[in-house]
């Protein structure tokens, strides 16, 4: 029993190393990311793109389709949702491999501005310490909307004015509420789920999309019956 535990208690050790180990490197890449490039210099970069896109141009029944399916505890978080990290974990460990991160809406901000899509565990400890840096300086809905400035439409779209021009041939303000919503699923997978690569695939990721705003309570059954029967 006594050597069993002195085996535990090692393990336990070697793990606990382990980890301080990789949150040190994991803030060391952080740091060495903000200094080459400092958070309010990102986000004025961004600001200065081409048809940069403001919450106030965006309907209500978009950003609500865009919290519902990317991050639906937005508002509640302080740039982690510890319940996401912890199902995505479970979810790891069932595959035996690293398919699912629990990212939230900023740290997506911090991965895709910072970083690349590798998935490591240094990188996705630095992009934590970005997501924090993101909430200690910039309110939940400049986040938002920073983050939709940093979305890949596909086509060749790199913001949603293009997007809503190139799919639908539609100003924003021409949208229907089916549109938009079709235009929030895209982002998750460009090349899967943009109108003209495959429409079945497009609505079909509009009806996922449905289904979380109803889940959510941004949508009512009826509701979403008569988006779903837009042409």
């Amino acid at each position: 029993m006594k050597t069993f535990l002195k085996i535990m208690l090692l393990v336990s050790l070697v793990i606990i190393s382990i980890g301080l180990l990789a949150v040190g490197n994991g803030y060391n890449m952080y740091k060495e990311a903000i200094e080459e490039i400092p958070l309010d210099q990102k986000v004025e970069e961004i600001k200065s793109k081409e048809n940069y896109v403001s919450l106030s141009e965006l309907p209500q029944i978009y950003l609500n389709a865009v919290i519902s399916v990317e991050d639906h505890r937005f508002y509640k978080h302080n740039g982690i949702d510890i319940i996401a990290i912890g199902r995505a974990l479970i979810n790891d460990i069932k595959a035996m491999s690293f398919v699912e991160g629990g990212s939230t809406i900023t740290q997506q901000i911090a991965k895709n501005e910072y970083f690349t899509q590798e998935k490591k565990i240094t990188r996705k400890i630095a992009e934590v310490f970005i997501a924090f840096e993101i909430e200690k300086n910039y309110n939940k809905d400049e986040i938002l909307e920073i983050y939709i400035n940093t979305l890949y439409f596909g086509d060749g779209y790199y913001n949603i004015k293009d997007a809503a021009k190139g799919y639908f041939e539609k100003d924003l303000d021409e949208l229907t509420d089916g549109e938009w919503i079709m235009l929030a699923g895209i982002p998750n997978a460009p090349s899967v789920y943009a109108p003209n690569v495959n429409a079945d695939l497009a609505k079909q990721r509009q009806k996922q999309v449905i289904e979380k705003m109803i889940k959510y309570e941004y949508l009512t059954k009826n509701e979403a019956d008569k988006i779903l029967q837009e042409n």
